[in-house]
Order: C-alpha cells, then structure tokens, then sequence
C-alpha cells in the first residue's frame, strides 16, 4: 500500500461508510425548530442541500441567516448528532469493500467534514481503521467546502497519485474537491443528495457502493 501509481479512493465518512441520514435529518429539524421552521423530509433533504451549509439554509428560510442565527443553528445541529449517532452504522457492505480494495494492493483514506476529533476515535470503534492509509476530519469551522481539505489530504499522502485516485461520497462538494485536486470522483445516491443533483455534477452515479467500488477501480485503471 501506497507504492507510487497505485489506486487511491478517498471515502467520504457521513452518508457514505457511515449510514447517519436519519441522525442527521433529525439534527437539521431541530436546528430548524429553534427559529420556528417547519421539519423537512429526507426527500426535500436531497432535493435542497448544498454546501456552504448557510446556503442550505437560505433555500429553507429565504435568506441567509445570520452570523447569530447560524451560530445557534450550528451548535444545536451538532449536539442532537452526538446524541443520536451512536445508533447509527456503517453502510451495509462496508467492511467487505474496504477488505477487499486493501487485499487487492491498492490504497484508501478517508477525509470528512466531521470534525477531526470525533472523527478518527469513531473510526477506530468501528475497528476499520487499518484499512486507512490517513483518517482526517475537518479542522476549523463547520460549514465550509471540502475542496481546500483535500489539497491538504492528498499532499500528506505519500506516493498517492492524483490522476489515480477516487473520491467517493454522497454529495456534489465531494466531487467538487475531487475535481479541484485533478482527482476522479463517483457518487452515491444513499446519502445527503438525490440522484437528480448528483447527475448535475458530470460524474458517475451510483446507487450503491458496490458499484461505487467497481466504477472507482475503472476510473483508476
């Protein structure tokens, strides 16, 4: 693993391994409910949510909120999902997917926009953390987009090759960051974004990662 030229994915965490969507449609109604919005559907979910996360909100409320209203917005998201994750699992199939890229010699990491110190120490519960090559999560404010991240990811990558690496994840910004580091990317319907806005992006969409996981290892060839 990590032999110069090798295939690369970089898994998303949230929607992607990690099946959260009813934690996190939870988490976002009880955002809502501070400023009296009424509750989405996991349906409208897909159908309206974007990064920045403000932005999101603007698509529900009608305009941004506020520097104090995204604050108190942010902060409750946030409790409600550490309260109700720990029911949460990985997707079905995971642990045979991440086994079986690793047996094959190619390389995998995951970079998410959890926070980092959450991140990596639920990983290891899981105890699929010697799949990774590198575990990062998002260092610094909540709500921005993934693409800077991943600069930083794959630079501290040794011996990753860009043009051979997959992003994989269930949300236009993971292809997004992909594109921004010269990078392939494939999507996944079973997460935070429905198929219509995933095929807006202009690369492969799946509705499992089985799939996710052959259409990578094409792409990587």
């Amino acid at each position: 693993m990590g032999k110069y030229g090798v295939a690369h994915i970089v898994w998303d965490w949230n929607g992607t391994l990690f099946h959260d969507t009813d934690a996190v449609i939870g988490a976002t109604n009880a955002a809502f409910g501070e400023l009296g919005l009424e509750p989405i559907t996991l349906e409208q979910y897909r159908e309206l949510y974007c990064v920045p996360v403000p932005r999101f909100y603007e698509r529900l409320m009608g305009r941004l909120p506020t520097e104090a209203e995204w604050a108190v917005m942010d902060e409750i998201f946030h409790r409600y999902y550490a309260e109700h994750r720990v029911a949460c699992e990985l997707a079905v199939g995971v642990r045979d997917l991440l086994a079986g890229w690793q047996s094959a010699g190619r390389s995998q990491s995951i970079l998410s926009m959890y926070g980092h110190d959450e991140l990596v120490p639920l990983v290891r519960e899981f105890g699929i953390e010697p799949h990774f090559l590198r575990v990062d999560g998002r260092t610094g404010p909540s709500g921005g987009s993934k693409a800077e991240h991943m600069v930083r990811h794959l630079g501290a990558l040794s011996g990753v090759e860009a043009a051979r690496t997959v992003v994989i994840g269930d949300a236009a910004d993971d292809a997004i960051a992909a594109l921004h580091v010269g990078a392939r990317a494939v999507l996944y319907t079973g997460g935070s974004h429905g198929r219509v806005s995933l095929e807006a992006v202009g690369v492969p969409v799946v509705d499992s990662l089985e799939e996710a996981v052959a259409e990578a290892e094409r792409l990587a060839a």
